[in-house]
């Protein structure tokens, strides 16, 4: 399928045998699960906004959802520039509700604003237009390898062609920590590499809340357990109100105080995290 091609579905029956073979010729079965999974209302309430893409689906899918966001720091948002460059990074609590809101949040004030995001989230294929996807495990597959660096190349000259880019630099769902708290893994050094080279301010937000324990214990036992619960974890929040912290732009000039993407990566998460509390 064409990148720009709109599929109606996120998840069918052909897309889940192709993924995972040993569902080829079990239609009913896959049926049956993607009713326990919740697949069928992730994609009928794609099917249901699918026609607007961007930013427009975003903010029908979460109306459909009756989802409520409160922002701190919309002073912040109202004075991004609107004609330059800059870079959000975001802790990762929730695996796809998180992105859904980034791209309300920064799209509305910037419709050209993309966030770079694994493949799997690359199958909602509405929101698209705001993607930049990668694959996460690409490492040992030549195929996957040319489409992360593909991903990368488009990244990077979004930025230098003064779009704003997002990036959830964790690459995976916060988890549990050896202090029983959930939290992003260390923030990944590929990423704050591309962010040292793009020299642009670069905006903090933090999503409060997490998963549910359910899908945490998951993840303890093997994350694609995790991801196929995902789904649910969207509608469990129906009805919900979300939380999102927005902190000061961070120059170039004071990214440059950082030998290493290392300790870039380690500022930046800790300037996030340090509006935990609301």
């Amino acid at each position: 399928m064409d990148e720009t091609t709109i599929k109606r579905t996120v998840l069918d029956y052909d897309d889940i045998r192709q993924m995972v073979p040993f569902f080829d010729g079990k239609p009913r079965l896959v049926n049956f699960l993607s009713r326990l999974l919740a697949v069928d209302k992730v994609n009928w309430i794609h099917d249901h906004n699918c026609d607007t893409p961007g930013v427009p689906f975003v903010q029908g899918l979460l109306k459909d959802l009756n989802i409520t966001i409160k922002v701190r720091g919309q002073e912040i948002l109202e004075q991004l520039p609107k004609d330059s460059a800059f870079i959000t990074v975001s802790n990762h609590p929730f695996g796809a509700l998180d992105g859904i809101m980034l791209i309300k949040l920064i799209g509305e004030y910037r419709p050209d604003f993309k966030v770079m995001v694994n493949m799997i989230l690359n199958y909602i294929s509405a929101m698209r237009p705001n993607f930049i996807a990668v694959d996460a495990l690409a490492s040992n597959d030549p195929a996957k390898r040319a489409v992360s660096m593909r991903g990368i190349s488009e990244a990077m000259r979004h930025v230098k062609e003064q779009h704003p880019l997002g990036f959830f630099p964790a690459g995976a769902v916060s988890k549990f920590t050896r202090n029983l708290t959930i939290e992003d893994r260390e923030w990944q050094p590929s990423v704050t590499r591309i962010i040292q080279k793009l020299k642009v301010p670069v905006v903090p937000i933090y999503f409060h809340g997490h998963n549910s324990l359910w899908f945490t214990f998951l993840g303890m036992i093997d994350w694609r357990l995790r991801t196929l619960r995902l789904p649910a974890e969207v509608f469990r929040r129906k009805n919900d109100t979300f939380r999102i912290s927005v902190g000061e732009p961070i120059t170039p000039e004071q990214q440059a105080a950082f030998a290493t993407p290392e300790e870039l990566g380690a500022f930046l998460k800790q300037q996030t995290y340090a509006m935990r509390k609301w």
